[in-house]
């Protein structure tokens, strides 16, 4: 007897597990989401957002913020959003970094279209704000987040007839949209979208895993929605929300900009300013490099950005110094926006130099798949050739010096340097200062990276005449340094 309820109560269980697996289907997760109901979205949290690929050290996270107010509003039909942000960086234990200043980011996408709404960098203060267009990366960012929220990804599933294929406590859905970008998510039992893994490009990930998860499911007015989502890229958080309030098929609906619509991206500038004989400084965007003429070969400083600047770089270095080959790339640290050209000077056989903490990164992040937007390095395939550093390294061509020193005690980067040319009296650096623009307000508290820099110039004893930092608006004196940190010359009134 006792067997025979053994074996009712075993089947039963058996039952009600195949029951509930069964139960756990894309059709059963539009239903529960009332997915093809909304057409419109919005919710607002608080939380925290992450800087992404401005880590102080490889094996770190990315920078926190704290978000005192996060909006987002969303039209599935349209691909259009709107993200309105306030939020501000969050102190760290052990680390000196700037006085934390709010920032109120503004970002919409419409379809093709991504722009962003402020005033102009370094514009007096109440000056109207003005959209400015985004690159083809927004674009493809905003449009992983539309797609990523639990409605989003249960429409483009069933648009893209997506694959279901049953998994432990659920079910997986695969599909592939806009012809390249894939997409995974995972349905619980109870059919709730728990997670969204799809992958977008960036110049030094490559296809960077982009992936959300979504906890404790609530009634908002009507609507399911997690009251928690996490979302993750390159390994490490860019937002933690926890969510207050959700309203679907609420109006959302905005005219792309005709200033935004009529723009077309603007070619890589490089415009060249000789420093000294042999050594210039090239320019003409937000982020700058340094060639330097050595007796058979040629050294550049910094390779920002992505392969488009590194390419118009090489290409003006061959016109200014012909019939040379550039030997050695020199990086100053790792965040994204320093390194994201790197590459491209790997495809070119040219020899990079950075700090010792950074070369394993490298070459493992470099080994990637670049499948979806393919650069140079990824059709060659070419192994990277180091030459690092711990303390003071010296590039020299038998006359001219180039003196490469660690930018000790910054909080900044732990593998962070700079370069200096000692018979020609100038100091290249990146982000430790970055000279004011005319006329802009001087921050109102000093930069702690700024006043680390002022010490290492001095703990290395330093004769610098100009700085030609990587960042600002163009070559400057030591004694503009002092100045920014709040050291009067002597003499000075």
């Amino acid at each position: 007897m006792k067997k025979i309820l053994f074996t009712k109560t075993l089947l039963a269980l058996v039952s009600a597990a195949a029951i509930s697996a069964q139960a756990a289907s894309l059709q059963g997760a539009a239903d529960l989401l009332k997915a093809k109901d909304v057409k419109t979205i919005e919710f607002s949290a608080t939380g925290n957002w992450f800087q992404f690929g401005q880590a102080p050290a490889p094996s770190l996270a990315w920078p926190k913020f704290d978000v005192s107010s996060y909006t987002a509003s969303i039209n599935y039909d349209q691909s259009a959003a709107h993200v309105q942000i306030v939020r501000k960086q969050t102190l760290e234990a052990g680390r000196n970094r700037p006085a934390p200043v709010e920032q109120k980011p503004d970002q919409y996408l419409s379809g093709k279209y991504a722009w962003n709404v402020a005033a102009p960098a370094n514009s007096p203060a109440g000056t109207a704000p003005v959209a400015s267009a985004q690159p083809a990366s927004s674009v493809e960012e905003r449009s992983a987040e539309i797609w990523s929220t639990p409605q989003g990804f249960v429409k483009a599933a069933v648009a893209n007839k997506a694959v279901e294929k049953n998994a432990k406590n659920g079910v997986e859905i695969s599909f592939t949209a806009g012809g390249k970008y894939r997409y995974v998510g995972f349905i619980n039992e109870k059919n709730q979208v728990e997670s969204v893994k799809t992958w977008i490009d960036t110049p030094v990930l490559g296809d960077t895993l982009y992936e959300t998860t979504f906890t404790n499911y609530k009634d908002f007015a009507g609507t399911q929605f997690p009251a928690h989502i996490v979302r993750k890229q390159g390994g490490y958080p860019i937002l933690d929300l926890n969510v207050a309030g959700v309203k679907a098929n609420v109006p959302v609906d905005f005219k792309v900009p005709d200033e935004v619509a009529s723009a077309t991206p603007p070619a890589a500038n490089v415009a060249v300013n000789k420093l000294a004989d042999g050594v210039y400084y090239l320019t003409g965007g937000s982020h700058h490099s340094i060639a330097i003429d050595q007796r058979d070969h040629i050294v550049i400083v910094e390779a920002p950005l992505n392969e488009e600047r590194s390419l118009a770089v090489i290409a003006k270095v061959k016109e200014i110094i012909p019939n040379k080959p550039i030997k050695y790339l020199v990086n100053t640290h790792a965040h994204f926006d320093h390194s994201g050209g790197l590459r491209t000077y790997v495809d070119a056989g040219i020899t990079i130099v950075t700090h010792e903490a950074n070369q394993s990164y490298y070459q493992k992040i470099w080994a990637e798949p670049h499948t979806l937007s393919p650069d140079r390095l990824a059709s060659s395939k070419k192994v990277a050739t180091f030459d690092t550093f711990k303390d003071k390294k010296v590039l020299t061509d038998g006359t001219r010096k180039i003196e490469i020193y660690p930018i000790a005690g910054s909080s900044h980067n732990d593998a962070f340097a700079l370069v200096y040319l000692p018979a020609e009296k100038i100091l290249v650096e990146a982000d430790a200062y970055t000279p004011l623009a005319a006329g802009a307000t001087p921050p109102a508290s000093v930069n702690p990276y700024s006043v680390n820099l002022y010490e290492n110039i001095q703990k290395l004893k330093l004769d610098v005449g100009q700085i030609a930092a990587l960042h600002g608006p163009g070559v400057v004196k030591l004694a503009d340094l002092k100045s920014y940190i709040g050291i009067k010359e002597v003499g000075a009134n």
